[in-house]
């Protein structure tokens, strides 16, 4: 690698990093404001927003990062012909397959950053907020909730105790869960409180009964317990027996998925499994698609007076379109198994398009430059 390319390559990385640190700090600000009921009404420390909305990034950057590219080789781009570099570069005889090299090695590492973004670093980020949440619905339901009020949690359920006796201990505990819609469990204690067991939290309840109603039963069934630990972590998903959500499964999971063996409700929305595991595959592939779309529309030298902006906006519009596609075929892969052809055909067949039309332009210019300079020569020789 030259001089020259060595300096193409280190602003377009630079603005790359510019361009994805502005743009997953606005989003990441957007997220986190909507997580600051968090510290405003469940009594939890900045260290436990920050961890939350911090685990956030790996799903934003795989993302944005595609996005953060194009706008960076753009950049660089428009800012090397503004120059008159880029005029100079052609001039003494660089490609644009010569300059397409600096960029094509950003794109390549871009592509590993979301490759391993999408494939390990956001499940288990996702893994990790799930566990997160479960223990602060803990501390929600022991510290926080005030004695009297019937306080609704997620997913349906409602908690309420009627007062705090010695040693932190809750009197008078009513739950009810409506997170099944088939069944509504209703929990009556005595008393109870929370121990945690493993890194797993339990609301233990004392002299107890479960109230349980199903859509089919007319008449409830009623079980009483002298003890009975109920798992917080229930309330959210979590693995054996209860149900994860695809993003929170690993990619080796969703790769060894039976879906013979699953719960019901995973066989019921097997699909939403199926396109998680192949958008983490497919994601990535935009990095070079959008790299190719941004060079072909301003790899070329030109003139000062030549206006870029119609080619700029061609596109931007096209990336848009390229990926509101790849969304809507993610959608509809969710329901019919032959939309995979989609999923990967998007990203390829745009950046396969986006290739062959810069090799038809470089082709066509090198023409135009022939037939430009024959009659200058052969008038200057006469």
């Amino acid at each position: 690698m030259n001089i020259v390319e060595r300096y193409i390559l280190r602003n377009c990385a630079l603005a790359f990093v510019a361009c994805l640190g502005l743009l997953t700090l606005v989003v990441w600000i957007s997220q986190a404001l909507r997580e600051i009921d968090l510290v405003a009404s469940k009594g939890q420390t900045l260290a436990v927003f920050f961890l939350i909305t911090g685990l956030t990034i790996p799903s934003l950057v795989a993302i944005i990062a595609p996005l953060a590219l194009f706008g960076a080789v753009l950049y660089t781009l428009n800012k090397l012909n503004a120059d008159s570099e880029l005029i100079v570069m052609s001039a003494s005889g660089l490609s644009q397959w010569k300059l397409l090299r600096p960029f094509a090695i950003v794109s390549l590492a871009v592509l590993v950053l979301v490759g391993s973004m999408s494939i390990w670093a956001m499940p288990a980020s996702f893994r990790d907020i799930r566990d997160i949440l479960s223990k602060v619905r803990a501390d929600f339901v022991t510290f926080l909730v005030r004695e009297g009020q019937f306080v609704p949690l997620t997913n349906g359920i409602v908690f309420h105790y009627r007062e705090r006796g010695p040693g932190g201990t809750l009197l008078g505990i009513f739950i009810q869960d409506r997170s099944d819609p088939e069944i509504v469990n209703t929990y009556i204690a005595e008393s109870g409180g929370t121990v945690e067991v493993d890194g797993r939290n339990f609301l233990t309840l004392n002299k107890a009964f479960v109230q349980r109603q199903t859509r089919k039963d007319s008449e409830p069934a009623l079980v009483s317990f002298e003890s009975y630990a109920l798992d917080l972590a229930q309330f959210s998903a979590k693995e054996d027996g209860i149900i994860l959500k695809p993003r929170e499964r690993s990619t080796w999971d969703l790769l060894t998925f039976d879906v013979g063996k699953a719960d019901v409700y995973t066989q019921t929305f097997y699909g939403r499994y199926r396109a998680e595991l192949h958008d983490r595959f497919a994601g990535p592939l935009y990095v070079l698609t959008f790299a190719m779309i941004a060079f072909l529309a301003l790899g070329q030298a030109r003139t000062t007076r030549q206006g870029r902006g119609v080619a700029i906006a061609a596109a931007v519009v096209a990336v848009l379109l390229i990926r509101l596609a790849g969304f809507g075929a993610s959608a509809v892969f969710q329901r019919s198994g032959w939309a995979i052809v989609l999923v990967y055909g998007i990203p390829i067949g745009a950046f396969l398009g986006a290739t062959w039309l810069m090799i038809k332009q470089t082709g066509a210019w090198r023409g135009s430059a022939k037939l430009v300079r024959q009659p200058a020569i052969r008038g200057y020789a006469r």
